[in-house]
């Protein structure tokens, strides 16, 4: 419980007063906790961060697999997972989605990587639709998977910036894996 108060006060913190200036002791003092149980379960600020990418993409996991339970088409399965994305995203400023970025990109250099995970959604949603009849036996499910992870990294850095205008994160960005996924199965 601890540690998610930890994560839910620097999230309120950080939409309110931006990431850079909101402090450990900040965080601290809105959850009303000590800085020494802050660093048991932390790290860093970034790593308060990093959970929440982790959070995040767990949730992602769990919508793909909730949908694919039931009958299904690979691009709603896809729209599914990145709408799960983009409303995490929604509740978070600009500022902030880049720092999560940037930070994942650090983790991952320090071989802890929550990208990863991403990849490891898509590599199940392939599998099984490959398992489904729903993809071709011979499509290389992961290196399908992990370039759509760096789709998704990307599409979030994009849509932080404004770049899809009206358009959301989801739509963009799953019509460019669906493009993705039905190239490699031509």
């Amino acid at each position: 419980m601890t540690k998610q108060a930890l994560v839910q006060s620097a999230m309120a913190l950080w939409r309110t007063n931006g990431y850079a200036k909101t402090t450990v002791a900040d965080i601290c003092r809105a959850a009303g906790v000590s800085k020494a149980l802050f660093y048991f379960y932390f790290p860093r600020k970034e790593d308060v961060l990093f959970e929440v990418g982790l959070l995040s993409t767990d949730a992602a996991h769990e919508k793909a697999r909730e949908v694919m339970r039931g009958p299904y088409e690979v691009p709603s399965v896809i729209t599914a997972v990145l709408g799960t994305l983009e409303s995490t995203m929604r509740n978070s400023t600009p500022e902030l989605l880049l720092e999560a970025i940037l930070e994942g990109y650090r983790q991952a250099a320090a071989g802890h990587d929550h990208l990863e995970r991403t990849s490891v959604i898509f590599a199940e949603v392939f599998g099984k639709a490959q398992d489904d009849g729903k993809l071709p036996a011979g499509l290389d499910v992961a290196h399908v998977a992990n370039v759509a992870q760096s789709l998704v990294s990307e599409g979030a850095r994009h849509w932080a910036m404004g770049s899809y205008g009206d358009r959301s994160y989801a739509e963009v960005v799953g019509c460019d894996i669906a493009a993705l996924v039905a190239g490699y199965s031509a």
